[in-house]
């Protein structure tokens, strides 16, 4: 196993927690940042990459999305 994976590990589990503390306090912000560091975090750990190309995919897909979704209209 090598360190990203690691990281990606740790990036999902800070990213539930986060998910849990925003459910508790009523924070839709902080639950919707903790589905985005988890599902960062999945990435990561799924394809054994750094944090920095999780990141630009993420970045590169919701571009995808919000350009799909322009042209939808």
């Amino acid at each position: 196993m090598n360190w990203d994976r690691i990281e990606g590990n740790l990036k999902q589990l800070t990213g539930h927690a986060q998910q849990q503390w925003g459910k508790l306090t009523h924070d839709p912000l902080c639950v919707l940042a903790g589905q985005r560091d988890s599902l960062r975090g999945r990435i990561q750990e799924r394809l054994g990459i750094s944090r920095d190309d999780a990141r630009q995919q993420l970045n590169d897909l919701r571009k995808r999305i919000k350009a799909f979704n322009r042209a939808s209209y």
